[in-house]
């Protein structure tokens, strides 16, 4: 599959319902340890999606898991659950 503005333009869309979506909550329980590995555990899951699609010749979707994974990490070290000692170049941190 080739990657095209109508492709890209699905996913924009799709990302702009799933924000639309999004509710912050006033409260709740967090723990830490759990989500962290949560977090980390979704973006092994789509790294190694990433490279069964790339192994295949389905570029547009490893192209699309492997920045889910990253996405994923982003948001653990945003949050605090990664420390990432401060690495602005492979993280959005600092």
């Amino acid at each position: 599959m080739e990657l095209t503005n109508e492709k890209v333009e699905k996913y924009l869309n799709i990302t702009k319902k799933a924000i639309g979506k999004v509710k912050i909550t006033d409260s709740g329980s967090f723990e830490w340890r759990p989500a962290a590995e949560d977090f980390l555990d979704m973006a092994q899951r789509y790294h190694s999606d990433a490279g069964h699609f790339k192994e295949k010749g389905d570029l547009v979707n490893a192209f699309a898991a492997v920045n889910y994974a990253h996405g994923w990490l982003d948001a653990g070290a945003r949050l605090g659950l990664f420390d990432v000692g401060h690495d602005n170049t492979l993280f959005t941190v600092d």
